[in-house]
């Protein structure tokens, strides 16, 4: 375990020392300049990204993700929410706030860890963007997406922009063939109980409305994997607009998927709530 952080501890140095000379290469500030010039067919909304801070996956993620929203001039904060990890990962998120600034990234640690909806709603609580952006900080969700959410909700001004594997060029990789089945079945199922009007209710790479998901969060009460389904429900009843883009899904680098026959039981039982009150 020790040898393993060090490893990590090294990466991660390496990773900041990679961005802080790209991010203060001249020509690199030009390429950027260019790459804005490109896809400048889009307004420029605000966008939060609230990130619970594991340092594992964070440290990666949260570079990627600052190329992407600088190379896509995209204005952006990152809201990090340590929740008292002791394995050093506040004091590297403090080496990217030296990078960014402290507009960009936002340290906003908490005491304990007290789960993952009530870090979100922190986040939240401290972000200043006009939309907010959810997703996987293990890079399952790859954030070279995320300019293409931005298109779609300036397409058609929508209240929320939704990432499937189930449409277009979006799929899944790393699965096993029992994975991918029990996927498929709870998409079919949920399509034909709940006719929500998207192909994937699970997904949880999304694009908010920052009242959006202020209104829809209070209306929740669902956890886990049912909890994304339930804000797409909700989203719809409340005559939210949704559009989809298409992701693809890759099983998480870092960490053990935590799908058993527990969550499955959860699903379930969650499916029919939402079916019985919808």
């Amino acid at each position: 375990m020790g040898q393993c952080k060090l490893a990590f501890g090294r990466l991660a140095r390496n990773i900041i020392s990679l961005f802080r000379s790209l991010y203060t290469d001249p020509s690199w500030k030009a390429r950027v300049r260019w790459m804005r010039a490109e896809v400048g067919l889009f307004v420029r909304p605000s966008v939060s990204l609230p990130i619970v801070a594991r340092y594992h996956s964070t440290v990666p993620t949260m570079c990627i993700v600052c190329f992407v929203f600088i190379s896509s001039g995209i204005d952006y904060e990152i809201i990090v929410i340590d929740d008292g990890s002791p394995d050093g990962t506040l004091d590297v998120a403090k080496q990217l706030e030296q990078i960014y600034g402290s507009d960009k990234i936002l340290l906003r640690p908490r005491e304990k860890k007290l789960g993952l909806g009530t870090a979100y709603i922190h986040g939240m609580q401290h972000a200043t963007g006009n939309f907010i952006l959810i997703m996987d900080a293990d890079l399952s969700h790859h954030p070279k997406f995320i300019p293409e959410f931005i298109r779609k909700q300036k397409e058609g001004n929508y209240d929320l922009v939704s990432g499937t594997r189930y449409r277009g060029d979006g799929g899944v990789y790393g699965w096993d063939l029992r994975r991918k089945l029990i996927s498929r079945g709870a998409n079919f199922v949920t399509q034909v109980l709940l006719r929500p009007g998207v192909s994937d209710l699970t997904g949880s790479f999304r694009l908010y409305r920052k009242e959006v998901l202020q209104k829809l969060v209070e209306r929740c009460v669902s956890k886990g994997y049912v909890f994304q389904m339930e804000m797409i429900v909700r989203a719809r009843q409340l005559n939210y607009t949704i559009a989809e883009v298409p992701i693809t899904f890759v099983d998480r680098m870092y960490g053990v998927s935590k799908l058993g026959g527990n969550e499955i039981v959860s699903f379930l039982k969650g499916l029919l709530y939402l079916f019985a009150t919808t």
